[in-house]
């Protein structure tokens, strides 16, 4: 069964830093293109960041661009959102997404970003 599940949000100053993960189960993460979104309070969602499958390149949304950084562990099978510099308007939930069929997106994690 394809699963994702997000951990490590939280709350964390401006400037601060957080890293999410995404543990996958029932497909191998390095075979399929993934991403990140998130939503904001009363927005829709919002695409962060793409890495491909081959050679893992990635692209990036312009507001996160220089401040966030995509990955995998293939030996963990897991997809991280390394955050920093955060700012208030990163203030979302944040869901990680297998991009083929079976398509599924996690149930979240909040990331809060408030003095």
């Amino acid at each position: 069964q394809v699963q994702l599940v997000e951990s490590g949000g939280g709350l964390v100053q401006p400037g601060g830093s957080l890293r999410l993960s995404c543990a996958a189960s029932g497909f191998t993460v390095s075979n399929y293109p993934m991403r990140w979104v998130r939503q904001a309070p009363g927005k829709g969602l919002e695409w962060v960041s793409i890495i491909t499958t081959d050679g893992g390149s990635t692209t990036y949304a312009d507001s996160v661009k220089g401040r966030f950084t995509i990955s995998r562990d293939n030996a963990k099978n897991t997809l991280y959102l390394q955050m920093n510099s955060l700012k208030p308007d990163d203030t979302a939930v944040y869901y990680c997404e297998k991009l083929l069929p079976p398509t599924r997106r996690g149930q979240g994690t909040q990331v809060t970003v408030s003095s």
